[in-house]
């Protein structure tokens, strides 16, 4: 599955069973950053993570790997 149809299967809420969660493992090591932003900027991603019901940082985790997926197409 295109990382667009499992984003748009996501969005929908229809995105767990493409997922074996009996056998899902974390294949990288988790390295935690801190990032300054605006208060602009933190209410503007507060506001659109709220809209698909995500945490600040899972949204902000999954527009990095939309953008990443988008340099390697």
């Amino acid at each position: 599955m295109k990382a667009k149809d499992f984003d748009q299967a996501f969005e929908s809420g229809e995105v767990t069973h493409y997922l074996n969660l009996k056998s899902a493992k974390m294949r990288y090591s988790i390295h935690r950053i801190s990032i300054d932003f605006t208060q602009n900027i933190l209410d503007e991603v507060d506001e659109e993570a709220a809209k698909i019901g995500v945490t600040r940082a899972a949204l902000i985790k999954i527009w990095i790997a939309e953008r990443l997926s988008q340099l390697h197409d």
